[in-house]
């Protein structure tokens, strides 16, 4: 929770492997207009492979091909009080390669916090494509503006302040059905099976759906009745077991990410 050490790690490595999992703060307010305090849950500090393990700096040396301004902006985002919200490296790096593998042309990110994953997404995607990212709370979105127009991909990247389920809504309303490639879920739990079914009405066959926090720190394993982010979680992931609309993975990647391949 709050306060954890980044354990043995750099600190510019450490803040978005270490300081993973369930989005609290603005990642917990992207559907819904609550008042801004914290809401939700802390990031996991957790994952198969301890975040203190010389194995997990070993994969971080030996795989992670960060971007010189997606490194900016983490380290940026590492010096804010929600630093832990923003998607780990790894995992980010993992979705570049699959919007890359795609062919992606558009993508949709649900929960932006400093523009991380956004810029992360703008920057493999072709000149012509664009990403639109979803958030209610344009401050923090401020840290990142600056430097997707460093990047030089600040005309990619289409970026909808209003809860989110009222920018799908409008997609699908202006004709975007299954016109999009790539969605990043990664807001407000509760809200996680309305933002899985919009987007599957928006992606394309052969597209994919990545969703983050799946394992939300192990509490899927025994969801309370009163968690609500838990048990939405927890029933998302007994329904994607069935899902005939796509086939899955589930990867013990941070905080846990199932990717739903769209048949």
């Amino acid at each position: 929770g709050p306060g954890m050490p980044l354990f043995s790690v750099p600190k510019e490595v450490a803040v978005g492997t270490a300081m993973l999992g369930v989005a609290f703060a603005t990642g917990m307010l992207v559907g819904r207009r609550y008042p801004s305090l914290v809401f939700g849950t802390p990031k996991s500090t957790k994952s198969i492979i301890g975040k203190s393990s010389p194995l997990w700096q070993y994969i971080l040396d030996h795989s992670l091909r960060e971007h010189p301004i997606l490194k900016k902006l983490r380290l940026l985002t590492a010096d804010h009080p929600w630093s832990r919200m923003m998607v780990s490296c790894d995992q980010a790096q993992l979705m570049a390669n699959l919007v890359k593998l795609i062919k992606a042309k558009k993508a949709i990110e649900i929960g932006v916090f400093t523009g991380y994953n956004t810029l992360n997404m703008a920057l493999v995607l072709p000149d012509n494509g664009k990403v639109v990212a979803c958030d209610i709370n344009e401050d923090y979105v401020k840290i990142g503006k600056p430097l997707w127009k460093e990047a030089g991909v600040e005309h990619k990247i289409d970026l909808r302040i209003k809860p989110a389920i009222q920018t799908l809504d409008e997609l699908l309303a202006s004709g975007e059905a299954e016109t999009f490639d790539f969605a990043f879920i990664d807001a407000d739990k509760e809200s996680y099976n309305e933002y899985y079914e919009k987007c599957m009405r928006l992606i394309k066959k052969g597209g994919i759906i990545a969703i983050d926090n799946v394992l939300l720190n192990g509490r899927v394993l025994n969801p309370k009745k009163n968690d609500l982010a838990t048990q939405s979680i927890h029933h998302l992931n007994e329904k994607l077991l069935t899902d005939a609309r796509v086939n899955i993975s589930m990867l013990p990647m941070a905080d846990g990410i199932t990717l739903a391949f769209k048949l």
